[in-house]
């Protein structure tokens, strides 16, 4: 090989490196720019639900109205209160603002995305947010009831209760996130074997593992170790396991067809 070819053949790895840099500075350029924006929405979103945060302590107490005679939540810190008087301003926000976070992150991934890429987020948004809504349901009306009910009235002759407003709002949060998260599931289970990452017929095969699995998710994502909280937490996670099957089976006959028209 000539000097010639040689100068030339570096000049050229030498652009192309430039040119990887110069994607890979504007790639972070963008992704700070969303992270931005979604942390501003979540800002003023938090903000705004100053005003309602004391109404939505009453509702979270709800549950422990029902279950506790005189209930009232005590505080053993001069700040207690007000972390937990945040805490709940900073969920709502959460939840408020939570369109507008996807929305940033939509414009984040869609210059990368095929037009008929695209089409499957619009699926994968709405879904994603119906599931993780029907799991906050599901915890608020089936779960949060029981488990308060089972643990407040715990040997009622021993143990008088009279629980912290940290500890309690903190119980009940905790669960209500990530049992909603653990409802998305299905959709999760949707896009690994859509690109060809599992197959329905290893999640038939493997349906014994997948209930240990979820045994354990249900034990972590509760804050509760009573055994009636966990078994109600199983029950609709082994559903929607049964359910993912039959979407991996639609995803892998889309990987497939993709695969044979390429």
């Amino acid at each position: 090989m000539s000097k010639k070819a040689v100068v030339s053949k570096t000049a050229a790895d030498t652009a192309e490196e430039t040119f990887l840099e110069m994607r890979l500075l504007e790639h972070l350029n963008e992704l700070r720019k969303r992270l931005t924006w979604a942390a501003g929405f979540l800002l003023v979103a938090t903000l705004f639900s100053f005003a309602f945060a004391e109404p939505a302590l009453n509702f979270l107490m709800i549950p422990y109205a029902n279950s506790i005679a005189d209930a009232q939540l005590q505080t053993l810190r001069p700040t207690e209160g007000l972390e937990t008087f945040f805490k709940v301003s900073l969920m709502m926000g959460g939840v408020i603002s939570m369109p507008m976070i996807l929305w940033q992150f939509w414009l984040f991934i869609a210059p990368g995305l095929t037009k008929h890429e695209r089409r499957y987020v619009y699926v994968f948004i709405p879904s994603a947010l119906a599931l993780f809504a029907l799991g906050l349901l599901f915890t608020w009306f089936v779960l949060a009831p029981a488990a308060v009910s089972f643990l407040g009235n715990f040997l009622p002759d021993i143990f008088k209760t009279d629980w912290q407003s940290q500890e309690y709002i903190g119980f009940l949060l905790t669960m209500l996130f990530w049992v909603g998260v653990s409802f998305e599931m299905p959709v999760v289970i949707y896009l690994v074997s859509r690109v060809g990452l599992v197959t329905a017929k290893t999640l038939r095969e493997q349906w014994r593992l997948a209930i240990v699995g979820i045994a354990v998710l249900a034990a972590a994502i509760t804050p509760s170790i009573d055994p009636l909280t966990m078994l109600l937490t199983m029950a609709p996670l082994v559903v929607l396991y049964g359910l993912s099957i039959i979407l991996a089976v639609i995803g892998q006959r889309q990987f497939e067809k993709s695969m044979a028209i390429e």
